[in-house]
């Protein structure tokens, strides 16, 4: 007879336990369940760019927090970038040619004066909130691009237009002077002053783009409020491939797509686009790294030459019709002095700090505008002479430095901002005997701060709107909401506008020539360098192609592994 099995101990010895099955049951589940948790714990964490790319959601890196969503009056190129997910304009600019494109308008035709532009808007377009956008709707955004109150520092661009000019100024509150009007629910007339061949470019900046006319009136609000919180999410309504979801401010702006836009949805176009401020390239690069973004905006200078070497497939460097610049505010002594402008212009080694301190493809800039800007390229330059800057500057009240007042340099947070303000110090120190501070502050003060006059010296830079000279060049009207210097010249002012008249590129370019001389001579600014593009980006994101401009399109977009 078999006897029962059970554990006993015999001679010190135990034998092999017995288990009911229910036991062993049990006890191979915890043994799978451990199993299974030790392999989870040894598979590589899922990064948020790699289910990005499962998911069709992009993750970008942006220089700074966006100081508005409003596009009537942004002057951000970093802001651009999320204000071209949310609305277009009657056209757009092409990313790789540069040129305009239909957008919200499908065509419109030129009068053989070329005074009149007719517009035709394409059929059942919507507002992302799903409200029919009409004619009417770009009549009522134009009059706010150019209310008095609004203050829209891009609204001297629209000045080609009739009455657009006066109306802006406050000369007339009578907005029917002004030549824009709708023929119909989808036909919009402009007339112009003169002749004006880059309108097409022009009306693809964002003070050109519709605003909803039936969001910005909810509550009985001013439509030219810029306290108006018609941006924020819930409220604002766009009419571009995205409407916003998300805006928690210095931590992320996420859009999504829109079901209401003009065109379909490409298969396998991203479906969710994330913007990051970071406060440096450093922290963008190290999140680059960790698989926490698809896209950069910046690249550690020191980083450039590793990702040469190393990485050459993630990393960018594009063409870009740039210059970074200093602004004088010639509002306050001692720079109201033009020859101590001059002095500090002088001084300025903008080929080492191209060479050596930039290093990033970069090219130093004597000249304003970018060289061969559509077939422009200025004769006059600002010299490296630091022999005639003392000579100036001892001129000016100040020999060796001797008595010349404590200065400020302000710019915002970028690695090359940083390095170029740094150099700038040194130069001024060690050829002029003068001592400039530097201060850093975040983008959207920065931006007041230069709008107000509040400062004493600016480092910035100037992204061409469309591939011409006047771009540039208009800046530094009296009329211009961004020149930002407190300078004018009636001669300057004359030759602008004599140049936007002229239809000719020979006569038009020699205009500019003598418009730029006289900036140059001037000296309300300093030209330094000119910029490349140099992000990094993610191997698995299709379409971002280059552009001279930096304008991207997100709409065809895609992650593909």
């Amino acid at each position: 007879m078999p006897t029962t099995q059970h554990t006993r101990r015999i001679h010190g010895q135990s034998r092999r336990p017995s288990f009911s099955p229910s036991v062993l049951h049990l006890f191979s589940l915890s043994l799978l369940a451990a199993l299974i948790l030790f392999s989870a714990a040894c598979r590589p964490r899922v990064t948020p760019a790699e289910a990005g790319i499962r998911d069709g959601h992009m993750h970008y890196a942006i220089s700074a927090e966006p100081r508005d969503l409003d596009p009537q009056v942004l002057v951000s190129f970093n802001d651009m970038k999320i204000i071209l997910a949310l609305f277009e304009g009657l056209t757009a600019l092409d990313e790789t040619t540069s040129q305009a494109i239909p957008a919200a308008a499908a065509r419109w035709e030129i009068s053989s004066d070329q005074l009149t532009w007719t517009f035709h808007l394409h059929p059942d377009q919507l507002w992302s909130d799903g409200t029919a956008l009409t004619a009417h709707d770009f009549v009522f955004s134009f009059q706010r691009a150019l209310s008095p109150a609004l203050g829209a520092e891009y609204a001297y661009v629209l000045f080609p237009i009739v009455g657009a000019q006066a109306f802006n100024e406050g000369v007339t509150n009578d907005f029917s002077t002004v030549g824009v009007r709708a023929l119909d629910q989808l036909t919009l007339e402009l007339r112009l002053q003169h002749p004006h061949a880059v309108l097409p470019a022009i009306l693809a900046l964002p003070v050109a783009f519709p605003v909803p006319p039936h969001v910005l009136t909810a509550e009985g609000r001013q439509v030219d409020d810029r306290a108006n919180p018609w941006t924020r999410p819930g409220r604002l309504v766009g009419n571009g491939p995205f409407r916003l979801t998300t805006w928690t401010p210095n931590q992320r702006v996420v859009v999504e797509r829109n079901a209401h836009y003009r065109l379909p949805i490409a298969p396998g176009a991203i479906q969710r686009l994330a913007f990051y401020p970071f406060d440096n390239a450093a922290a963008q690069e190290a999140a680059f790294r960790a698989g926490q973004l698809h896209l950069t905006s910046e690249v550690p200078l020191s980083r450039l030459t590793t990702y040469r070497e190393r990485q050459p497939e993630v990393l960018r460097l594009d063409p870009f019709l740039e210059t970074g610049f200093l602004r004088f505010n010639v509002t306050r002594p001692p720079l109201d002095d033009v020859r101590v402008r001059q002095a500090l212009a002088l001084t300025i080694d903008r080929a080492l700090i191209a060479r050596r301190v930039l290093a990033g493809g970069q090219q130093p800039a004597p000249r304003f505008t970018p060289p061969d800007t559509a077939g422009y390229t200025a004769t006059a330059t600002q010299a490296h002479d630091p022999a005639v800057a003392r000579e100036l500057l001892a001129a000016a009240g100040f020999p060796e430095g001797r008595g010349f007042p404590a200065l400020e340099l302000m710019t915002f947070g970028t690695e090359v901002n940083q390095r170029v303000i740094e150099s700038l110090q040194q130069m001024w120190n060690r050829e002029l005997g003068i001592t400039v501070s530097l201060l850093t502050k975040e983008q959207r003060v920065w931006l007041d701060d230069e709008r107000q006059l509040n400062y004493d010296l600016s480092l910035g830079r100037w992204i061409g709107d469309y591939v011409d000279p006047g771009t540039f060049l208009d800046l530094f009207t009296g009329a211009s909401g961004n020149n930002a210097t407190g300078w004018s010249d009636s001669a300057y002012d004359a030759l602008i506008a004599a140049a936007g008249i002229e239809t000719n590129d020979g006569p038009r370019h020699a205009l500019y020539q003598q418009a730029e001389a006289i900036l140059l001579e001037a000296a309300p600014i300093a030209p330094i360098y000119h910029g490349t593009q140099a992000f990094l980006i993610h191997p698995a994101l299709r379409g971002w192609h280059k552009s001279l401009l930096g304008f991207n399109r997100y709409h065809d977009l895609r992650l593909e592994p």
